[in-house]
Order: C-alpha cells, then structure tokens, then sequence
C-alpha cells in the first residue's frame, strides 16, 4: 500500500484516458436511465448508481472514498456538516428507547446535540469522564446502551482519548466505539487501528484547510459485527421494510452500516455535502499530510513560549513533554504531533483577557478553529457568554481558557504577535 501522503493525493479517484485530472463537479440533480426497470433496481438497491444527489452524488463519493482510504474503513459518507456526521452516526443505529454513553469533554455543540436534542428524540445520553476507571464507566451502560462516544483529541480541551480502552470498554458491552477524529485527521490517528469502528469528522477543520466549506463524513471500518447483536441492532439486522425486506448485514456484507446511512436517513433528512463543497474539500485532502504537520511543529513552538511566558498562568498542549496528555499522545498520534490546538489560562482575570484578545493584530478572533489563519476564542466572553462560572466549570470550561488554534503563518510571527498583545495588555 502507498503511503498516507501518496493516497492523499491519489486515492478515490483513477481517471481514464482522456479523462480530467482532477475529480469532476457533477453538479446535477438528478441522472438518466434508459429504462424503468434500471430505475428501479437502483431504488431497491439492487444495482448501484445515481439517480438523485440527495442520496449520492459521484463527485461526492470520489471524496468519501478518499477519506475511506486514509483512514483504513471501507466505506465512508459525507454531510453537510460536522454535527450532521455525528447525527447520522447515532441515529443509523439509535431510535426512541436507546441510548448512549459518551466522554463528557467533547465538543461544547456535540454535547448539546447529545444532550439536548436527541432525548427529546427519545434518545437518552449519559457522560462519563474518560478518566475515570473502567468500573465507574461500565455503570453507565444499560441493556438498551447502542454506542460509546468520543473524540480523539478533544475541544476545547484538548485532552487524547485512550482510544484502546475506550474500545474495549464498547466491546465488552456489545456496542461500537465512535470517534470523532476532527482535530487529529487520518494524518496524525487513524482510530480503527486501535479499535475503533466508527470515525467522523468536521471536514470544515483541517481537512478542508481553507475555512472556505463546511462539510462532515461518517466513516466505517466494516469491523463491528452487528450480527453478533442481532436484536441489539436490528435496523441493521432485520428486514427493512422500506426496502421490501432487505437486510443490510445479509444484502451488503461490511458496507451494511454506510448503505444504510446513505439509503435511509440521507433519503429522509437530506443532510448531503453540494457536489462544489466536495470539490472543496477534495483539493483540501491533497495537501493535508503537508499541512497538519506543519500545524503541528508551529504549535509545539509557539506553547513553549507560552509556557514560560510569565503572563501565561496555564496551558495544555499534548505535544509538550510535561503535559498530562503527552504519553497518549506519543501513543496514538504520529511522532506524538497534536494538531496545532491548545487552550491557555492567562493572570489578570477576564479583563486582562479581553485586553489581550483585543491586541492581537495577525491572529483573529472568531468562532472557527483549524485551518491556515491562526485565529482565538474565549468561551467565556464569546460561545459560552451566558454562562456563570459555575456553570462553565460544570460543563468542563474553566472561566479563563482561551482556545488557540495556531494556522500556516510562520511560527516566529505568531509568537511576536502573541509576545505583542500579552505586552500590550499588560501595560494597559
């Protein structure tokens, strides 16, 4: 097999003679078929093919395929969103009645989507601290548990999952282990080899690289067996009778979950990635083993300033050799680079944050995070404003974290206008 830089330029696509270079943008609707019965088929799934871009599209699975092969699954989905990926994950498995067991430091919007929206879906959700021992997290389990959630380097916090734990513990109660792999990309982990059995991503971070589209996917490793569980995951297991009978585990073999992902809940709630976005996405993924390394190097630069700047009260970054995190990242991320995410406390309380924020001139203030600008967030003044203390804390947010996602700029300009702003705020 050609290594991960090679498939990132080369995989998904294979063009034929005269064909374009680059994947094409089949920005259609719908597609033609000579007949009613080939019509047909492909709406009983017995044939594949393209009849309506709300379920596929060929541009579409150029890409999926893509991310399939970086990360070692054998099929994969995109959505038009992070949060539309980690819907789909749950509910291709989850209905009214069920329920989930996720790490509690995950994603501030995630945690909503599973802590809000899905139990008034009927879809109860417990967190657990990932920390905590293999007893205390096996009680939150129940006979009606359908997935273990997490990710692998956590926002804000970016803490790293004990990936082979974790997939342990799924495993010992019969369910799947999803990850969502945003932060590290394929690049750095590839959780199946851990396993993992699920992966999703926001493909709005890293690997689109430019802040330019927002997307998600939902990746299969083929490795769970869904039949060993047959009453347990029966959407999986018994007739379909939206598809006269079928079943998928019998019908399809190790691409069941992603066919059925794409044939039940795409067809119903639609939330499929435009042919352009994909495009987007596709010159994004070619340059991704470039860019998360240099992400990653620029980062462990700029935290060793920080760490020993004397207005800087705390900071987590797996990558620095004295951080809690930094032995799983040795463990799990490649050459233990950690994305170019860190999250800081500064002294002076929330004011001298705001007056700090305020001063910088090369790296913005805004909500997104991983991608070429080099850009900053405070939960506290800014996503999570209405919110006490209390409260942040609670939601595992200390009041003075300030999230850092460091960008393609030259590390030394990055570090002069961090060193800048802490001066300016300082004096003011």
């Amino acid at each position: 097999m050609a290594k991960i830089g090679t498939r990132c330029v080369h995989a998904g696509y294979t063009p034929g003679k005269g064909e374009p270079r680059q994947i094409p943008i089949i920005q259609s609707t719908t597609f033609k078929y000579e007949t009613s019965d080939q019509m047909a088929r492909l709406f009983n799934l017995e044939d594949s093919g393209y009849f309506y871009s709300r379920l596929q599209n060929p541009t579409n699975d150029h890409v999926a395929a893509k991310l399939a092969d970086l990360e070692g699954g054998v099929a994969a989905m995109l959505t038009s969103s992070g949060q539309a990926a980690n819907l789909f994950a749950c509910l291709n498995i989850c209905q009214a009645g069920d329920h989930i067991v996720s790490a509690a430091n995950i994603y501030g919007g995630t945690f909503n989507l599973l802590g809000t929206t899905l139990p008034k879906l009927g879809i109860s959700v417990t967190f657990v601290n990932p920390d905590d021992s293999d007893e205390n997290i096996a009680k939150a389990f129940r006979p009606e548990t359908k997935l273990l959630f997490g990710e692998t380097i956590s926002n804000p916090g970016v803490e790293v999952l004990d990936i082979e734990r974790f997939a342990r513990i799924a495993h010992s109660h019969g369910v799947p282990l999803v990850i969502d792999n945003t932060f590290a990309t394929p690049i750095l982990c590839r959780p199946f080899e851990f396993g993992c059995d699920i992966v999703t991503h926001s493909t709005t971070k890293y690997i689109d690289g430019q802040g330019v589209t927002v997307g998600g996917a939902v990746v299969d490793s083929g490795n769970f067996d869904w039949e060993a569980y047959p009453e347990k995951f029966a959407c999986l297991c018994a007739p379909d009778p939206s598809y006269h009978g079928l079943v998928y585990t019998k019908t399809f073999g190790k691409g069941a979950y992603i066919t059925k992902a794409t044939s039940q809940l795409m067809r119903d709630l639609g939330a499929i990635q435009s042919p352009q976005n994909a495009f987007y996405l596709h010159l994004g993924l070619q340059t991704l083993h470039l860019r998360i390394v240099r992400h990653s190097e620029s980062a462990l630069k700029v935290a060793q300033f920080l760490r020993q700047h004397p207005d800087v009260a705390w900071i987590h970054y797996p990558g620095l050799e004295d951080d809690s995190q930094h032995a799983k990242a040795l463990k799990y991320l490649e050459g233990g680079l950690s994305s170019g995410v860190m999250c800081l406390g500064l002294r002076g309380g929330r004011d001298f944050d705001n007056r700090f924020l305020d001063a910088l001139r090369l790296i913005t203030i805004e909500t997104h995070v991983a991608d070429c600008h080099s850009c900053v967030l405070h939960p506290a003044s800014h996503t999570h404003r209405q919110l006490t203390d209390e409260q942040l804390r609670e939601a595992g947010i200390a009041p003075d974290l300030i999230r850092l996602s460091v960008g393609l700029e030259d590390a030394e300009d990055i570090i002069a206008d961090l060193e800048q702003a802490l001066k300016t705020a300082h004096d003011a």
